[in-house]
């Protein structure tokens, strides 16, 4: 807070971070831990509303999740780049796939470590059957809906063809639109064939920049610095916490039980990537 207010007075060049970190979900999924377009939207405000930016940076390490909320964010990013007349660049720390690397194609430049991850643009939707467990333990799975197609892939019941088939449409729609925002925001950069770029897989940023994924291998500060002078300025945006979390006072007991669920799932995603 106080490096944005010092860039907002001062002279000196200013490259603005804002920092995408986490899995990407929809305000009740994950609560404060998830990135969606209503946490982050206040962030990239202040940020492109900084005096003297000079182009705004994103810090992003997410292995993806909610398209809906990457899509949101990614649009929020391109309406205020035009908005602001700003460069936006992107800086992968460990992982930027699926809905993180949507993310980071809604800058002009992506920039990543050697060793980040990036790629994986696919769709995945994952369960498990407990058809079987519940004969077991004798339990008898009840339900009635209004409408046939209601219980769709219902865990507890066994799994039906034309439901898998049903399942797999969605995912190709989703998967188009997240193809042809990697075609618009790439354009003329991809140099490997669709079919490897598009089927999931994902690489690390040296064999990212090989196939026109990424544009360059650096650091935030050494590549912002190389760029804008070495007195440029790179206030963190960060959210602004209420008087009872700035005390230690947010918390509560109730709170620790789907605390502990979402930190499990979004333990899960990044697990996909080896992290």
């Amino acid at each position: 807070m106080l490096g944005w207010l010092r860039a907002r007075l001062s002279r000196r060049p200013v490259v603005p971070v804002v920092r995408l970190s986490g899995v990407i979900a929809s305000g009740g999924l994950l609560g404060s831990r998830g990135l969606n377009i209503e946490t982050v939207a206040p962030l990239l405000k202040r940020a492109f509303e900084t005096r003297n930016a000079r182009a705004v940076a994103l810090a992003i390490n997410s292995p993806g999740g909610s398209p809906v909320q990457s899509a949101l964010i990614g649009q929020r990013i391109r309406l205020l780049a035009r908005e602001k007349n700003l460069k936006v660049i992107a800086f992968v720390e460990d992982v930027a796939a699926s809905g993180g690397y949507w993310l980071a194609c809604a800058a002009d430049e992506i920039v990543v470590d050697p060793s980040s991850v990036v790629g994986s643009i696919g769709v995945i939707s994952a369960g498990f059957g407990f058809q079987d467990l519940l004969a077991r333990i004798g339990v008898e799975r009840r339900i009635h809906t209004s409408g046939e197609r209601k219980s769709i892939l219902d865990p507890f019941r066994p799994e039906k063809e034309e439901d898998v088939a049903r399942l797999k449409r969605l995912q190709a729609e989703i998967h188009d639109d997240f193809k042809a925002w990697v075609r618009e925001r790439r354009a003329g950069r991809l140099k490997g064939d669709e079919a490897t770029l598009f089927s999931g897989e994902f690489w690390t940023g040296r064999r990212g920049l090989e196939l026109g994924l990424v544009d360059g291998l650096g650091e935030i500060r050494g590549t912002l610095q190389a760029r804008y002078g070495q007195k440029v300025m790179l206030p963190v945006i960060t959210a602004r916490r209420g008087l009872l979390a700035r005390l230690g006072l947010g918390s509560s007991l109730d709170q620790l039980g789907p605390a502990a669920l979402a930190a499990i799932e979004e333990r899960q995603h990044w697990q996909r990537f080896g992290l």
